[in-house]
C-alpha cells in the first residue's frame, strides 16, 4: 500500500541479498540522524529536500517491487519511509512532498509490473544503488 495507509499487503516469499537490504536500512538510519536538526525549519526547505524526495520515491518503488518479486519483507520499506517522515517532516508542505514522492514511486511501478520480471529485478538493484548514493552524498554534504 502507498504510504499513509496502515493496511498490510500480501507478500510472497523470495529473498534478495541481505547486504542490499542492510545497506539501504543503514542509509535510512543515517538520514534519520541527519534530519533531526532540520525539524525546526518547517517553513524553509532544507538544502537536501530534493534528494530526500527522490529517496522517498525510491523507497516507494522498492516497497512495491520487492513485494512483487517476493522478498517477504512485509512493511519494511514503508516502515522505513514512515520513520523518515516522522523524523524529517512531521507536518506541513515538506511532509506532503515526501509522502507524494513515496506514493509516486509505488504507484509508478504498480501500474507497470504485476509480476516479477528481469526488468523489475534490475530496477530493484539500480534503486538500491541510487538510494545508497543519495545517502552518501547527503552525509558528505550535510553531516555535522
Amino acid at each position: 500500500m502507498p504510504c499513509g495507509c496502515r493496511t498490510a499487503g500480501a507478500y510472497h516469499p523470495r529473498t534478495f541479498g541481505a547486504f542490499d537490504l542492510k545497506r539501504l536500512l543503514t542509509i535510512g538510519s543515517i538520514l534519520l540522524c541527519l534530519t533531526l536538526p532540520a525539524r525546526a525549519q518547517e517553513v524553509t526547505p532544507a538544502p537536501f529536500d530534493a534528494d530526500l524526495q527522490r529517496l522517498a520515491e525510491i523507497l516507494g518503488a522498492l516497497h512495491y517491487l520487492r513485494a512483487v518479486c517476493g522478498a517477504n519483507e512485509g512493511q519494511k520499506w514503508r516502515n522505513e519511509m514512515q520513520a523518515l517522515v516522522d523524523a524529517e517532516a512531521p507536518s506541513g508542505e515538506r511532509r506532503r512532498k515526501v509522502i507524494a514522492g513515496f506514493n509516486r514511486g509505488y504507484r509508478g511501478f504498480q501500474q507497470t509490473y504485476r509480476t516479477c520480471t528481469p526488468a523489475a529485478d534490475l530496477a530493484i538493484r539500480r534503486y538500491l544503488d541510487e538510494g545508497a548514493k543519495i545517502a552518501r552524498d547527503i552525509t558528505a554534504r550535510y553531516a555535522n
